[in-house]
């Protein structure tokens, strides 16, 4: 299997030289050099990311603030702070915010490479959780989702949305906790992305002349139909 790794650096030459040791360890790299452009990468890369290499400090939006969100759009995406930033306040931070592990600059490659590898033995020993509705199939840990056993691509934010209902199976939802849940508290967008976004998946996820599986509740959200689980 090979791992799809996202680094997000603003620095030219450090980013040239983690992609090109990465490349020739047999990883598929894609590289981002803003905070914007890292989290529009993160949303719409197929193949999925399986880890984040992150600097702190990035144009646009900090990577703090770039690690949040990546969270919310997908909980189980390893993120590596990859920083000069060495003061211990900024490691306490960052790994609360949810960071799975921070290493400081200069490193060596060496380093980075077992940390890589440490980050997906844990991986590969996360217990996979499958949720099957009806003739859709989801694979939480694997981030792959089959309907009527054919295999449908979902965005980052889409697979996130999908498993947030997925986890709150028959349970109306607003669109303003939707928002906080999936999106995160400091996004500023408008309620109405959330009613773009079901509409994406009900397109993906539905099949011809049958019910959606994510139904709208007048005046509250949405909710998934709690009539049609299996296992």
């Amino acid at each position: 299997m090979k791992y799809h790794v996202l680094v997000v650096e603003d620095e030219r030459s450090i980013s040239d030289y983690v992609k090109k040791e990465l490349t020739f360890e047999d990883y598929q790299v894609t590289a981002a050099f803003d905070g914007e452009e890292a989290l529009e990468l993160f949303e719409k890369a197929q193949p999925a990311i399986d880890v984040v290499l992150l600097d702190w400090m990035i144009p646009k939006l900090d990577g703090l603030t770039v690690l949040r969100r990546m969270k919310k759009i997908q909980p189980n995406t390893p993120i590596i702070f990859l920083t000069a930033r060495d003061y211990i306040g900024d490691k306490v931070a960052g790994l609360d915010a949810g960071a799975d592990d921070y290493i400081t600059k200069p490193f060596e490659i060496e380093e980075l490479l077992a940390r890589l590898r440490l980050i997906f033995r844990k991986w590969s020993t996360v217990r996979t959780t499958v949720y099957a509705v009806e003739h859709l199939k989801v694979d939480t840990s694997a981030h792959t989702a089959w309907v009527s056993g054919e295999s449908v691509n979902l965005t980052q934010r889409e697979f996130a949305l999908l498993t947030y209902f997925l986890e709150h199976q028959g349970v109306a939802i607003s669109r303003a906790d939707i928002l906080d849940d999936v999106w995160g508290m400091d996004f500023d967008g408008q309620e109405n992305t959330v009613d773009a976004y079901v509409r994406y998946l009900r397109s993906k996820i539905d099949l011809d002349d049958e019910p959606s599986l994510i139904e709208t509740v007048r005046g509250v959200g949405y909710r998934l139909r709690s009539d049609t689980f299996g296992s």
